[in-house]
């Protein structure tokens, strides 16, 4: 027995773990989903990194849009500051607000009527939805990944169990030696799936929360606005 049990461990540590030799000797299915988990992983972490950087630059552009537009200086002065600024979606929708005030302020009455207000809200409505459907354009691809990559990675470690259950009944020996390397082919699998998801989720849910608090400023913004043009008489 002890023989045995020495033979085994030496055959095991000839036997290479590393994780090219894993993929290497995987079955064409398992390395089918050990690529597309890599791919998604990759991909993932691309969305990632942009998105970070993206939030980032609408922090800084909101927070510099909110010292221009309560300055104290009139709608026009402002609208004319940032005419010529890089995206922000505040100042996305100030802009689409400003032009369609611009627009009834031509109308030939002396003050904006209840009517017209709501031609600015209908504006700004759609200005932050356009916004917010932007900044939350391909979240829905991390969701997807965080959902689904693990139980891709489980059907590769079946895969990989199913076929190291065939290496056993085909050369009818249980040793270790036998089944460990499909073993680790499986839960290599697995591995990756966990690899790809967990990022994508963590990702995902700071994203909508990151989402959710742009969307409640863009909200309150509207309001705000709709309160200063409505004493706004013509100009």
């Amino acid at each position: 027995m002890e023989s045995v049990a020495v033979q085994t461990a030496a055959d095991l540590a000839a036997t290479d773990f590393s994780l090219w030799s894993l993929f290497a000797r995987a079955d064409m299915v398992v390395k089918l989903v050990m690529i597309g988990l890599i791919l998604a992983s990759v991909w993932s972490w691309s969305i990632i990194i942009e998105k970070t950087f993206l939030f980032r630059r609408i922090a800084r552009k909101s927070d510099y849009f909110d010292r221009v537009f309560w300055s104290g200086e009139s709608l026009q002065a402002v609208y004319g500051k940032l005419a010529n600024q890089e995206y922000s979606p505040l100042v996305n929708t100030f802009n689409a607000a400003m032009q369609e005030f611009s627009r009834q302020q031509k109308e030939a009455t002396n003050e904006l009527g209840f009517s017209k207000i709501q031609f600015i809200e209908r504006a700004l409505t759609a200005a932050i939805a356009r916004e917010m459907e932007r900044v939350e354009k391909r979240l829905l691809f991390l969701a997807t990944v965080g959902a689904v990559a693990p139980f891709i990675g489980l059907f590769g470690t079946v895969w990989g169990i199913m076929n190291s259950f065939q290496a056993i009944a085909m050369t009818r020996d249980t040793n270790l030696a036998v089944v460990a390397p499909g073993i680790a082919e499986a839960l290599f699998a697995t591995g990756l799936g966990l690899l790809a998801a967990i990022p994508a989720v963590i990702a995902y849910n700071k994203f909508s929360q990151d989402i959710s608090r742009l969307g409640a400023r863009l909200d309150h913004f509207a309001d705000d606005f709709i309160n200063l043009v409505a004493r706004q008489p013509k100009a």
